[in-house]
């Protein structure tokens, strides 16, 4: 192979693909350390030895065999002629179970190399690896690395760029089943499909993948078919199982033994590893969940406590002690119109300054959500909380999207593609924006500091845990009526307990710190300029001379008394509100701007004092909490759940139930109040 080309990174979730993936490309792509991080293929280039190479990082699978979206994505992409090689990771302390993908993919025919991971985990566990051996058997390059600490990388970009060649023999299928694969293989020549691969095409057939036999079961003859059909059946006279798959299956893992008999040394005695006593623990049938409890009421109270609100009034300071009047006695000393300078300092300014000064506790956020993910104990919280979520009709596999929408909804939503089950897939996309996004924090931080000075931390708490609350309702709600069947069993690998590295934690941090800064130097931005212009001007395009005259106030005294038995119906409110569809934050900026603050949190804390009762107050933040997420959120619900109908249907409950709930909260309180 010579000149450019395309490489897929494949290998089993948590494998360490995408640190791979970052250390060859220099990217920052985010690692996480549970299955189904990479929900979706990330494409890096490089070049080696003046050769460029293109490296594409596949959502991890366990077969080619499809159940979920994310081994959907990655089938329909090796078997496609977009790629000139195949780039596969193996978890050398996990060899057997990531083998068995392995095989799969030299069956394909395609140039491929092994890069044999996790080098340093297995030497701690006393595995000892022939990699000569290893890639005797397999007929491809084998490479030990370690991702992480960079060992062995200049030697895999070696083989990647001059030793990648075709397999030099074709898996070793014991039982029998070898021989039918090669019989079938030599059947489906005339059928249009890549020469090379024909041992893989062969294998699943005869196993029966539905989607290959719909594609090219039209293609054959009523002939090839019966032979097809006969070799299937030969193929149970070697087995004492009838299911095609498993006969497969079977002799396939039959040879992994083989092979990692004559690879792999392990030790003699098995002493417990690390993962397995921290495990002892953290799983523990009692202590399990107080644990679990523990972080969270760390996490919550570092972002909303006293450390939090520091770093929170010192960005705030930072915007508005400095920089906004900076700005206008610049713009005053150059004789800048005065409707220029209200726009400048309390439009953008105002509006963008006030969602920017709870961007540290956002970070914090963040971090803490980064490091259970890099540990591996987010997998953990997924069994821990199994036995609840069943009761709703979900498993825990659903808590990982759902644990994700503390931090944003979006890609929050894109984690559910790792549920094999559609109906547990649709249900956990609906329950997932219950979950309280770091978008909606500015506005708890905002109304909870002015309503409820001395107990904020506490009613952002209580935010957080009825969202959880309302999921579950909605769980119950949804199983009862849309999502009858019953939910999929629950597998999900548990991953070794690693250190997170401090450049990838400090890179995430970033990412998501770079994705809000630029969500409000756009779309706030943007927000901030139209809703400044909105209120100023009536509708007839003339200087509003009362702000309830302006384009806005019309359109706020319009909806304002759809929420008056939510106990709030000021216009401004209604307004907030409408512009939260766009961005949870701008409510903040939008109440900044009608309220004339400036982007002064202060300021505005006091003029909130005075337009909202404690009790009003919590209801808009139940509302603020529940109702329907972001444009963004709702454009990739509807593309995760199939169309506009699921989208829109979603978005209808979501804000019912907001209403419901929000409307019960005053109206319930105001008897007691």
């Amino acid at each position: 192979m010579s000149g450019k080309r395309t490489i897929a990174i494949i290998g089993n979730p948590n494998s360490g693909k995408t640190t791979l993936f970052n250390r060859l490309t220099g990217s920052n792509q985010h690692v996480g350390n549970w299955p189904g991080v990479t929900v979706d293929r990330k494409t890096g280039h490089i070049c080696h030895d003046g050769i460029g190479i293109d490296i594409v990082d596949l959502p991890g699978i366990y077969s080619l065999s499809p159940y979920t979206q994310e081994e959907i994505i990655a089938r329909e992409f090796v078997l496609s002629n977009e790629i000139d090689g195949i780039l596969n990771i193996v978890d050398a302390a996990n060899i057997e179970r990531n083998l068995y993908l392995t095989l799969q993919l030299i069956s394909l025919g395609l140039p491929m190399v092994v890069a044999l991971g996790f080098m340093d985990d297995a030497r701690a566990q006393g595995i000892e690896v022939d990699c000569g051996e290893l890639s005797r058997r397999l007929g491809v390059p084998v490479v030990p690395i370690s991702a992480k600490k960079g060992e062995n990388i200049h030697d895999l970009l070696d083989e990647l760029a001059h030793g990648m060649c075709a397999p030099m023999q074709q898996p070793t299928y014991l039982h029998g089943v070898g021989a039918a694969i090669r019989r079938a293989a030599e059947l489906l020549r005339p059928l249009p499909l890549r020469p090379c691969s024909l041992p893989f095409y062969a294998a699943k057939l005869l196993e029966g993948d539905r989607a290959l036999w719909a594609q090219y079961g039209g293609d054959m003859s009523n002939t090839m078919r019966e032979q097809l059909d006969a070799l299937a059946e030969g193929m149970h006279s070697h087995a004492n199982s009838t299911d095609n798959e498993m006969v497969l299956a079977d002799a396939l893992y039959d040879y992994i033994e083989e092979i990692v008999r004559a690879s792999f040394i392990h030790p003699r005695e098995h002493k417990l590893t690390v993962t397995e006593r921290i495990d002892s623990i953290v799983l523990h049938r009692i202590w399990a969940l107080p644990i679990f409890a523990f972080f969270m009421f760390l996490m919550f109270w570092t972002t909303f406590g006293p450390f939090g609100s520091w770093l929170g009034d010192g960005m705030e300071y930072l915007i508005q002690g400095v920089i906004s009047p900076a700005v206008q006695s610049g713009l005053t000393a150059i004789h800048t119109q005065p409707w220029l300078i209200g726009l400048i300092c309390d439009g953008v300014i105002g509006g963008v300054g006030g969602v920017l000064s709870f961007l540290p506790q956002i970070v914090i956020l963040f971090f803490f959500l980064s490091v259970l993910e890099d540990t591996g104990y987010l997998a953990r919280v997924a069994f821990i909380m199994d036995t609840l979520l069943r009761r709703i009709g979900l498993s825990g596999k659903s808590f990982v999207p759902m644990l994700m929408g503390f931090g944003c909804t979006t890609p929050a939503v894109m984690a559910a593609r790792t549920m094999e089950n559609d109906d547990d897939r649709r249900m956990t996309i609906m329950l997932t924006p219950f979950m309280s996004c770091g978008a909606k924090l500015p506005v708890y931080a905002l109304v909870a500091g002015a309503l409820f000075p001395k107990h904020q931390g506490l009613v952002t708490i209580s935010l957080y845990v009825l969202g959880i609350l309302m999921g579950v309702v909605a769980g119950v709600i949804l199983k009862k009526t849309v999502f009858r069947s019953v939910s999929s069993g629950f597998v999900l690998e548990l991953p070794t307990y690693r250190l997170p590295s401090f450049k990838g934690t400090v890179l995430n941090m970033w990412q998501k710190a770079k994705d809000f800064i630029t969500k409000a130097g756009t779309v706030i931005f943007l927000m901030s300029v139209v809703i400044w212009l909105m209120q100023n001007f009536t509708p007839m395009l003339t200087v509003a001379g009362d702000a309830g005259e302006s384009i806005l106030g019309v359109i706020g005294t319009l909806i304002a008394p759809v929420f008056a038995p939510l106990g709030f119906d000021q216009w401004q409110e209604a307004v907030a509100l409408l512009t939260g569809l766009v961005a949870k934050e701008a409510v903040v900026s939008t109440m900044s701007v009608l309220y004339g603050a400036g982007g002064d949190s202060a300021l505005l804390s006091g003029i909130l004092a005075t337009v909202f009762t404690p009790l009003s107050g919590y209801s808009f933040l139940v509302f603020t909490l529940l109702y329907m997420p972001c444009m963004s959120a709702f454009a990739t619900i509807k593309r995760e759940m199939g169309g506009w109908r699921w989208a829109f249907g979603a978005a209808a409950f979501q804000t019912i139930l907001a209403y419901l709930t929000a409307m019960a909260v005053y109206q319930v309180g105001s008897l007691f109040l």
